[in-house]
């Protein structure tokens, strides 16, 4: 079935008006008025491989007026069923379309952007998929499984001339500005020493028993491997227990790095960088920056602020802040009249938001590909470091790891043809 764009519509609509000069009402919602948004300042949104997290942002999409959610490409067919419910819902009606096949929304011209929340193995592969289709794209995090991904991701933004928005949505959220704004304006003082809060790093290679494979129409499971190896299906890895395995994940150091190391490139300023050291310990990472910045990896110590927690630490003082909204700080002076801020880091409200707008004046969002495709580099290069178990020197322009071949063997991973990124 041939799905028509707006500027289609028009001329088609226009054409029909010089034929017949009859007059036509026109509802007020047409129009944008009595505070409705008229389909023209509409941004029509689809989405890849639903879940959870992806039900999250997905209903905070459907918040917004000038949202119109129209189909959902999914491998699973509960997801695409639950997707379907919740929509048809929203809107009351039954026009929300479901696709197996994510080739299909892709093709849609009246789609002008997407929301990503598949499993980490197709993130930068559907997203790359998407801007080479002319889709703005909001993708859960993390953006990429390697160093090369992570390349490719950014270079493909800046080809294509998209907007990308990563789901590292505590760019956007109080008390992590409040936090950024301390060390960029130099109330710390000198910064010294930043810390991430990520989680235990390892992975495991093995496989979970095979059992027999439902019907494609169920779940497509050559599909839902992707670019992965090869293993025998098993119902837990399409339930979410993927993660934690290496083919499809990429460590406690990745899975809040993505987030944690992203707000300390952040608030350092280091959107552009990546630490020239990396030091593994039974808990994580030590890494240095060519100035001497101290950026520390680790998922111990921390003073209950809440899960993706972050510090840092200047000669004049220090803050810890995470998810809770709360923080605590050194000098006391620091403080102002507001001493925790009520938007759990897990809100992705103002980050979707912020894409939308940037979807409009197609500027720049908060977490565009060049800053998550670095942050993500440094996630990447430490997880390297970590399971090679010794100290990694590495070049930020290049992003190779000095007089090391089996270090920088591991920059990126063999894909299962016929994916290519």
């Amino acid at each position: 079935m041939k799905v028509r764009n707006r500027r289609q519509f028009l001329k088609t609509s226009a054409a029909a008006g010089a034929a017949i000069a009859a007059p036509t009402i026109v509802p007020s919602s047409a129009l944008g008025l009595g505070g409705a948004v008229a389909p023209s300042d509409r941004i029509v949104v689809g989405g890849l491989g639903i879940g959870p997290r992806g039900t999250t942002d997905l209903k905070c999409f459907l918040g917004n007026s000038d949202v119109q959610f129209v189909g959902v490409a999914d491998l699973q067919k509960s997801r695409r069923d639950a997707v379907k419910t919740l929509v048809d819902g929203t809107y009351g009606n039954k026009d929300c379309v479901l696709y197996q096949d994510m080739y299909e929304i892709l093709g849609r011209d009246d789609v002008d952007a997407l929301l990503i929340a598949t499993g980490d193995r197709w993130h930068t592969m559907a997203s790359i998929l998407a801007a080479k289709a002319g889709k703005d794209v909001y993708c859960e995090k993390p953006c990429s499984l390697t160093i090369a991904e992570s390349r490719a991701l950014a270079d493909a933004y800046r080809k294509y001339n998209r907007v990308y928005q990563a789901g590292t949505q505590r760019r956007t959220i109080g008390n992590f500005e409040f936090a950024k704004n301390l060390v960029q304006d130099g109330k710390l003082g000198k910064l010294h020493t930043i810390h991430a809060n990520t989680r235990p790093p390892a992975t495991s290679h093995h496989w979970l028993p095979a059992e027999p494979e439902p019907a494609k129409d169920v779940c497509d499971w050559d599909r839902w491997l992707g670019a992965c190896p090869w293993r025998p299906y098993n119902s837990q890895y399409v339930a979410g227990r993927w993660r934690g395995h290496f083919d499809f994940h990429g460590g406690g150091i990745l899975e809040w790095g993505s987030h944690t190391v992203d707000l300390c490139q952040w608030a350092a300023g280091r959107d552009n960088t990546a630490p020239v050291q990396y030091i593994p310990n039974a808990d994580g990472v030590e890494c240095i920056y060519a100035d001497g910045l101290k950026l520390v990896m680790r998922s111990e110590g921390w003073m209950g602020m809440g899960t993706c927690s972050v510090r840092y630490e200047g000669d004049d003082g220090w803050i810890e802040t995470g998810d809770s909204g709360n923080f605590i700080l050194e000098p006391e002076s620091l403080r102002t009249q507001q001493s925790v801020f009520h938007r759990a880091g897990t809100d992705p409200t103002t980050h979707i938001r912020n894409f939308l707008d940037c979807v409009k004046t197609r500027a720049l969002t908060n977490a565009n590909a060049a800053v998550v495709a670095q942050s993500h580099v440094v996630c990447h290069a430490a997880y390297i470091a970590w399971q090679l178990g010794r100290t990694l020197k590495f070049d930020p322009m290049t992003e190779e790891f000095a007089g090391d071949e089996e270090a920088n063997r591991m920059r990126s991973r063999a894909m299962r043809e016929p994916w290519r990124v």
